[in-house]
């Protein structure tokens, strides 16, 4: 695969990146899950993953830089895979704050299940790598869609849904915030500071304040424009 970068107006510098075919990729994340899971994030050693992979130690530097990059993926992986179980088992609830509890319960007990390989992926997230970079804003990606179609009460958010009524920058910045909160206090949860249960807490009080904030914002701004048309 070729990708092209225009970096002056009469020139391109092109970069060669490598991708792995889906079962090759498949087995290589796995490999690195399994092996996480084992011993931890220095368990997860790039000559090991490509050992048990069955893959030439060559082949699997040309797709993934580090173990940073293979654990980020593999978190990326798993969150289009939470996409597809949302859309047919939406967050269930009869408000946005019962849904997003529901929604916080079903991906924190599905990421600290394998609480070694948790705290591994939280550890490659947090790295600061370059390589790592598209799969955190990817991942970002994903959970922002997933948060707001929680809140509005679909399990995912659609071609459609989102051109025919994008999310609104009150729902973005919602999802942003609890994302922010939620990897935090699940870095609390990796340090033995809180156990699961006070990650999706903690998640659903911010959810709390942040949609009585912005409602108590609108009300303001009603009462503004209210007070315009008086004068």
């Amino acid at each position: 695969m070729v990708r092209c970068v225009r970096l002056t107006q009469g020139s391109e510098t092109c970069f060669i990146f490598h991708v792995p075919s889906r079962d090759r990729r498949d087995r290589i994340l796995d490999v690195a899950i399994s092996l996480a899971e084992e011993g931890g994030f220095e368990n997860v050693r790039q000559r090991d993953v490509a050992a048990h992979a069955g893959v030439a130690l060559g082949t699997l530097y040309k797709s993934f830089r580090s173990k940073e990059d293979i654990l980020s993926a593999a978190l990326d992986r798993e969150t289009e895979n939470l996409e597809r179980r949302m859309e047919s088992r939406p967050a269930r609830g009869e408000n946005a704050i019962e849904r997003l509890d529901s929604f916080f319960n079903i991906v924190t007990r599905g990421l600290v299940r394998k609480p070694k390989y948790a705290r591994a992926v939280l550890r490659a997230m947090a790295s600061g790598e370059p390589e790592v970079a598209s799969h955190v804003a990817a991942y970002h990606g994903r959970m922002t869609g997933l948060i707001i179609a929680a809140m509005r009460g679909v399990g995912r958010l659609s071609y459609t849904d989102a051109t025919s009524s994008p999310p609104t920058d009150a729902e973005q910045t919602v999802a942003a915030l609890l994302q922010q909160i939620w990897f935090a206090s699940l870095v609390g949860w990796s340090a033995g500071l809180h156990g699961q249960q006070e990650v999706v807490e903690q998640t659903l009080t911010a959810a709390n304040l942040l949609t009585h904030a912005l409602t108590c914002d609108k009300l303001e701004k009603a009462s503004d424009k209210l007070e315009k048309k008086r004068a």
